[in-house]
């Protein structure tokens, strides 16, 4: 375990990188309180990042762990490095010139959010665990190389384990779906570049003939920030649909052959089905699960630029 400490001075923010080994995360806390000189408050503790090895072995007895004691926040965030830690701790210890905060800031919405960050807290992966019908992503971070820290999508989480990976654009679907929002999120096409202002999500879920059946619209309003060439409005929404689109069935269909209710759809199906028959959504019904999704654009703004009718 690494664990990064600010170590406050006048006029500046140092931070310390305390390294410590164990067999179980008790241990290891237990190790670091008995040998530091000061006391560390793990109430206070932003952000946990787990080694990618470890997530894909398994993070229930850590995160059950860290429920069970209350030693750590249950709001505290959770990423996954793409690699080892130590250069990513290295790069944020060489980084940390102001308050030694660059991580928190970079999942917090105030700081350095984007739309394509997802946002996942400790107890958010607890309920996953502990669910039928929801399962989670994990945002997975790496050393930047002009920056300190880089997105590398996000981990899908199944029954605490990591199982795939979706993309940045996958993240931002998944974002949308958890009601985080994508207002600033900038889409760039073939023959034009717009901002993401306003979203709205509608959805409805039936049974039918044994087969659950979703379906999704989309409403999108836009700001025309860029155009190539002289492009319709018709033009550009359908561009805008069709990478849409084909984002979110490519990480439907990723999700499903992975049986991992990522989106939470089986919330939607909890009053349709028994519960001996949600015990078993994610393998005899999720996969098999019909969605179809829409997406409707409006072009609010187009700024100072034209676009032909």
């Amino acid at each position: 375990m690494l664990l990064v400490v600010p170590n406050p001075n006048p006029g500046q923010t140092n931070v310390n990188i305390i390294t410590q080994s164990g067999i179980t995360i008790n241990e290891i806390l237990d190790k670091i309180d008995r040998n530091m000189e000061k006391k560390v408050d793990l109430l206070h503790l932003k952000v946990i990042i787990f080694e990618r090895s470890v997530a894909e072995k398994g993070l229930s007895q850590s995160i059950e762990s860290f429920m069970r004691a209350r030693d750590i926040s249950d709001k505290t965030f959770a990423a996954i490095s793409d690699g080892p830690l130590e250069p990513l701790f290295d790069k944020l210890q060489s980084a940390s010139e102001s308050s030694g905060t660059e991580t928190y800031d970079y999942f917090e919405k105030n700081a350095g959010w984007s739309p394509e960050v997802v946002q996942t807290r400790i107890w958010e992966v607890f309920r996953s665990m502990n669910s039928f019908t929801r399962d989670d992503v994990i945002p997975i971070v790496k050393p930047g190389l002009s920056t300190t820290i880089e997105s590398a999508g996000s981990a899908v989480i199944r029954n605490g384990k990591m199982v795939g990976v979706i993309d940045s654009e996958e993240s931002l679907l998944y974002n949308l779906f958890k009601g985080a929002g994508t207002q600033g999120k900038i889409e760039v096409m073939d023959h034009a570049t717009v901002k993401i202002v306003a979203d709205r999500l509608n959805r409805s879920s039936a049974m039918q003939k044994g087969r659950a059946i979703m379906k999704g619209k989309l409403r999108l309003k836009v700001t025309v920030l860029e155009t190539v060439g002289s492009p319709t409005e018709a033009q550009i929404k359908s561009e805008i649909d069709e990478q849409l689109s084909a984002h979110f069935e490519a990480m439907l269909e990723a999700a499903q052959a992975k049986e991992a209710d990522i989106l939470g759809l089986g919330q939607y199906f909890r009053d349709k089905l028994s519960r001996d028959d949600l015990r078993q959504w994610r393998t005899k019904y999720y996969p098999f699960m019909k969605f179809e999704f829409k997406v409707h654009v409006i072009i609010q703004d187009e700024g100072l630029l034209k676009t032909n009718n």
